[in-house]
């Protein structure tokens, strides 16, 4: 670990937001990142699966109370003291306002904070592939390969826009661990 790099990154904040489909690897490699670097892992499904024993998917009362519980958690950690070091993980679909990544990518900057945008990718079939895990059962994510197919066909992933992406990662190609050491040499994470 760099003490200067990890001294300089203590007295901004650094949220490192990692979005891509579902299956690309968003939890793995967000836990290896965490490990590698002392980060705060926020998996966005903790919200979700929180607001999920409430409200029924994608209905307007869990829209509302996932974008509170976002903000709030999200909101909070960046404005701490000492700043927060996060790593969101997020998967764009059609349920979430462009309002929530507006926001979120416009907020850490507005608490000092540094916000690294990274995408993960693999090709269709190793996406296929990776859903019926029982980590994605765990957290009640999507495991059915029909569903995903029509949900993808339909468009449902392309909503919200990232506003930027500041590197790409094909875990199809990239091991979990790998993937975590690129994203902290590239950014330069302590």
């Amino acid at each position: 670990m760099n003490p200067a790099v990890t001294a300089v990154d203590r007295a901004c904040g650094t949220l490192v937001f990692i979005h891509g489909p579902p299956a690309a690897g968003k939890y793995t490699v967000g836990r290896e990142l965490a490990a590698r670097t002392g980060f705060e892992l926020h998996h966005n499904h903790l919200v979700v699966d929180e607001v999920l024993a409430r409200h029924a998917f994608g209905t307007p009362e869990f829209v509302a109370e996932r974008d509170r519980r976002w903000r709030a958690h999200l909101g909070g950690a960046l404005r701490r003291t000492p700043p927060a070091r996060i790593i969101f993980t997020f998967n764009p679909e059609n349920t979430v306002p462009q309002d929530f990544i507006d926001w979120l990518f416009s907020a850490a900057p507005a608490a000092g904070a540094a916000l690294h945008s990274v995408a993960l990718t693999a090709a269709e079939p190793a996406l296929e592939a990776r859903l019926a895990t029982d980590q994605r059962r765990q957290f009640r994510k999507l495991v059915d390969a029909d569903l995903y197919r029509r949900l993808r066909a339909a468009g449902t992933f392309l909503r919200p826009a990232i506003p930027r992406t500041d590197l790409t990662i094909d875990t199809g190609l990239t091991p979990p661990a790998e993937a975590a050491a690129v994203i902290a040499r590239h950014f330069k994470l302590g």
